[in-house]
């Protein structure tokens, strides 16, 4: 039950055609064939001069659940930056960079000042990720700070963006080791100040992954953050960005619930034998007994107590134990039937773990940093009585339920809905909607996309059968060796930047009459191994 199934440098391609007219197609060929013709890149209406990327980490290059060096290189701006500069269209494009082969992980370590863990790899023996060791520890930035041009802060919400508070080691050490003045300055300030002509924004997308990857712990991202917080500060953002002459293309929240973070480890990985089986559903008898108690004498709803019902079966596939917040609370009932003298207080207080349980369904979705709890013997004096995920259930924090989904695609829905109305009220800016290439390569129907509050052009893009052909090749929304993702489950990896860099600049070309040559995404590695 403890197993889940897992399914750069790089070369730069530039790819330039001069076309003639019908009767000189065979000496045109002939000269590209012989590399006699020089192909000529130009801007169009943008000004590339100066090209920034501000973000959280999907724009810094942090993979792997680490930022290291190889996926600082292989971060999609640094990609736009090395073709600006082989197009002839920037003369440079510098990153905070991080000298780290292992880099510092973020889920595992705690103190940026050490590491005792790198970087997630593939162990094929288990299968799944485990992390490199040793790690590396955040150090401060060595370079010329007045000079930068990626400007991704692995952890920055939108709101980081102008918080000087950030700056602070104790805040964000991975904007720290960079920032000009640490508790001053801004990650948006030391932008503005390298006078960009041109950027990409990709924030907002770490103010719902937060909550959903946490499991939905902690409020509503709403609550949190207000439709319209979120709309003043991105307004904010932009409107300094163009204030300053810039123009750019601002990508938008993807499909957040889509991630395989929350796709790889199923509802229900519990094998369990025939004897195993029996002897839980034993001890859960009493529990079910309970349920129909209170629906008998206390009037409690019917279909409510079914759907607590707590079942096993001599399978590979048994769901997990859950704890859902959204469920009523049975205390009270509970201890009515113990008022009642229909149970006892030695039963009563068995029931007590389970007031808010059921068993899982495919409507929940559980993190992948869950896999490593699911059957956990939470007491070895007694081996096998109290197995985490199988006969105590799983806290909130193991499992994002269908209420909590539901949270936090209606967040990115309305911060998507903020973004697109700021973009279309903005001259010189662009969308670049990221979702209709998630919906896609998911393997969605229209409906499940609707269902999902994805864009019109997502769900318009929306197709039933699970994965893309890319340059060729066949890619999975997963970690795996053709998939697009790093072994974090939530950042893409090589690969997937090498796509995310391609799609972006068709954007910006046909946007703004440019013709930024893209790369060869198949050149791109996908997953480590060990």
């Amino acid at each position: 039950m403890k197993n889940i199934i897992v399914r750069l440098s790089y070369i730069l391609s530039l790819v330039g055609v001069i076309w003639a007219c019908d009767s000189e197609d065979d000496l045109v060929e002939d000269r590209i064939a012989e590399n006699t013709i020089d192909v000529s890149f130009t801007p169009g209406n943008a000004d590339f001069t100066n090209y920034i990327a501000l973000g959280n980490s999907l724009t810094a290059g942090f993979m792997d659940g680490a930022l290291y060096t190889e996926g600082q290189d292989n971060s999609f701006p640094n990609i736009i930056g090395t073709q600006l500069i082989e197009a002839g269209l920037t003369a440079d494009f510098n990153q905070p960079d991080i000298n780290a082969e292992n880099g510092f992980n973020a889920t595992l370590n705690t103190d940026p000042t050490m590491a005792t863990f790198g970087k997630f790899i593939l162990d094929t023996s288990i299968p799944g990720p485990t992390p490199t060791m040793p790690g590396d520890p955040i150090t401060p930035f060595a370079g010329d700070r007045s000079t930068l041009n990626n400007f991704g802060v692995s952890g920055a919400g939108l709101a980081d963006l102008t918080n000087p508070a950030v700056g602070l080691p104790t805040a964000n050490p991975f904007y720290a080791r960079f920032a000009t003045n640490p508790g001053v300055s801004t990650i948006l300030s030391d932008a503005l100040a390298t006078d960009p002509t041109f950027f990409t924004l990709w924030a907002g997308s770490a103010d719902v992954l937060g909550y959903a990857t946490s499991g939905g712990t902690g409020e509503d991202p709403l609550d949190e953050y207000s439709q319209m917080e979120f709309t003043t500060d991105f307004s904010n953002v932009i409107g300094q960005l163009v204030a300053e002459g810039a123009e750019g293309v601002v990508i938008n929240i993807p499909p957040v619930t889509l991630i395989p973070f929350l796709r790889a480890v199923p509802y229900n990985p519990v094998p369990l034998d025939e004897a195993t089986a029996g002897v839980l559903n034993t001890s859960f008898a009493g529990f079910n007994g309970a349920l129909d108690a209170i629906v008998a004498n206390l009037g409690h709803d019917a279909d409510d107590a079914n759907a607590r019902k707590i079942a096993f079966a001599a399978a590979p596939n048994n769901p997990l134990l859950i704890i859902d917040e959204a469920l009523e609370d049975l205390s009270a009932k509970f201890d009515q039937l113990e008022g009642a003298g229909a149970i006892s207080a030695d039963q009563r207080a068995a029931l007590q773990p389970f007031v808010q349980a059921r068993q899982a369904t495919g409507n929940d979705l559980i993190p992948l940093s869950t896999q490593p709890s699911i059957g956990e013997d939470l007491n070895p004096m007694e081996p096998g009585t109290a197995l985490r995920g199988i006969s105590v259930p799983l806290s909130d924090e193991f499992v994002l339920t269908f209420a909590e989904s539901v949270a936090a695609v209606t967040a990115a829905a309305t911060y998507n809905g903020v973004i697109s109305t700021i973009v279309d009220n903005t001259p010189g800016v662009e969308l670049f909607d990221i979702q209709p290439i998630f919906a896609d390569i998911a393997g969605l129907e229209e409906d499940e996309a609707i269902v999902l509050g994805l864009t019109p052009a997502a769900q318009a893009a929306a197709d039933d059968e699970q994965g893309i052909f890319y340059e060729g090749v066949l890619l999975l929304p997963d970690f795996s060796p053709t998939g697009i993702f790093s072994t974090d489950g939530i950042h893409p990896n090589p690969r997937g930047h090498a796509i995310v860099a391609n799609e972006l600049i068709d954007v910006i070309n046909s946007s703004f009459g440019s013709n930024i040559p893209r790369v060869n995404s198949t050149i791109f590695r996908t997953v480590l191994f060990q």
